[in-house]
Formats: C-alpha cells, structure tokens, sequence
C-alpha cells in the first residue's frame, strides 16, 4: 500500500499528489512515469512522474480529474493509500544521459501547455542541479489554471507566461511567444514542448522554422504502461513505436502528430460512457440512501 502524505488543489480539477514510495524515489529519473491503481478494483493510470525525493522517500503526481479512474485517484485523502503504484516507467529523457559538461554548453527552453507543466518541472529542477538554468514558457488558457509556477521560478532562468485570453502574462499562445522571445534576440539549441498534442503539433512547427531540436511528450496517449496493450502506438520516423516503452518522449520532427491525435480521440467515447455509469450508479446510492430514511 501507498501512502499519502499530502494533496492539494492546484487549479479547478487539477490535483496534486505526493505518496510515499521509496523505492520508486529512489530510482526515478525525470521523463518518466508511474502507474497508479486506486483500489483493488481500480484500473491502470499511467502518470508522469512530477517530482521525486529520495531522501523523504516520496514521489509526487500531478491528475487531471476527467474520467472515472482520475476521479478515484484525487478523491483519496492524505492518510489513505492507493493499492498499487509501479515504476519508475518509461525511459528518462534523453540530455539525463549526456556528459555534464557537454550539456552545460546547452541553451533549454521548455514550453509547458497545462497539466503540463507538471511533468517538465522535474526536468527543469534535475538540470538547475547540474548548474543549468533553462528558460521556460507556461502556457494556459487563463490565470487561474496555471500551474506550478512559483515551484518553476525557483529552479528556471526564466520563466514566461502565456494566456489565451490575456488575463496575465503574454496574451497570446505559447508558439507566438516563442517566435517574441526568438525575435528579441534569446537563441537556444534545444526545446522541449510538452502539452497538450495540438500545441506540442504547432511547436514543432514553429521550432522547424527556427530549424531549432525539439523534444515531445506522448504520455497523455498511453493506457496499459507496458506495450502489450497497444493503444499507444505511434509512427516515429515511419516505424511504429509505441509510447510507454520507447518514449514517452520523441524528437518531434519525427512523430506522426495527425496520427497521434487521432488515436487520442479513439478511446473518447468509451470514457465518457464510463462516467456516465459512474454518474447514474452514485444518483442511484444516493436515491437508494432516501428510501433507506
């Protein structure tokens, strides 16, 4: 059993997780993730791994309440425990496994799209270790659903923000950030986008332009965590691949985005008959709960 230790609110259905898991602490390396179960009954929910402490021996995730596992997951309270959680998954990004000094030659900016944010503060936090401080965008639709910015000003170079409806920072999307701080004169020689798929797609995009590497994130498409199941695989330079085992994380001009969208979509429908049933069976405990009276 896990424990946890701390929850809180980050924005309107986000939520913070921290559990305790030694072991996991202990192995985990930023880029990669965890499998969380919530109850004995529970199905398999792949996490990016949002922070890690070896030394208190916890590991935190960052869960988007939209389907019925999710819901379970941030319903439970510290105290409780969840029945399983496996990993560390997945394979660490790539510049973990680069010669320090090689990569202190580097100039990092992350773009951050949403939920997000989370998974790239590990990845920003291990580089600042390294005596590197990494430019970061955060973008959102509007102020009240940023997330992890104060945790993301204490280990980045900068940190810049981005909403669509301009309630604060850059009014505006995080592409056309990029192309402002591009034009003022920031170079930079590697960029990891990691958001929503349509916003890592126009990354791309724009980073293509400015003929600038770039780093994705395919987690949000993974479903068993182990390859068997299949669902997320993905076209990688013309080969499949599949996302919890090869990545998550892929160089972007490689990856089919209109086919990874497409396969995004596919499980749609059955999501949202779950939380249907989920729905008519809580009215119905609570119908049943009146008659009890």
């Amino acid at each position: 059993m896990f424990e946890i230790v701390e929850k809180r609110v980050l924005a309107e259905g986000i939520y913070l997780t921290k559990v305790r898991a030694p072991r996991i602490a202990r192995s985990a390396k930023p880029g990669q993730f965890i499998i969380v179960r919530a109850d004995e009954k529970g199905e398999r929910v792949p996490l990016t791994i949002a922070d890690y402490d070896a030394e208190q021996g916890t590991v935190t995730m960052v869960t988007q309440a939209l389907g019925v596992s999710t819901r379970k997951i941030v319903a439970k309270e510290p105290g409780e425990a969840f029945a399983d959680i496996a990993g560390p998954l997945g394979r660490p990004s790539e510049f973990v496994a680069e010669p320090i000094e090689e990569l202190r030659k580097k100039r990092f900016v992350f773009i951050a799209g949403g939920v997000g944010t989370a998974p790239v503060y590990p990845q920003v936090k291990w580089l600042a270790e390294q005596g590197i401080k990494p430019d970061v965008i955060i973008g959102a639709k509007t102020k009240d659903m940023l997330i992890y910015t104060e945790e993301m000003e204490r280990v980045a170079g900068n940190v810049y923000i981005a909403t669509d409806d301009g309630s604060v920072g850059f009014h505006g999307l995080v592409t056309a950030l990029l192309e402002k701080l591009i034009g003022e004169g920031h170079e930079y020689d590697c960029c990891v986008a990691i958001g929503p798929m349509i916003m890592m797609k126009f990354v791309t995009l724009t980073a293509r332009k400015y003929q600038l590497p770039c780093i994705v994130s395919l987690n949000a498409l993974m479903v068993d965590g182990t390859g068997m199941c299949g669902a997320c695989r993905v076209t990688i330079a013309g080969k499949t691949k599949f996302t919890c085992v090869d990545g998550p994380e892929f160089n972007a001009y490689d990856v089919d985005f209109d086919e990874a969208m497409r396969r995004q979509g596919m499980y749609r429908t059955q999501e949202q008959r779950a939380l249907a049933i989920a729905r008519e069976r809580a009215e119905g405990h609570k119908c049943n709960i009146g008659l009890d009276k």
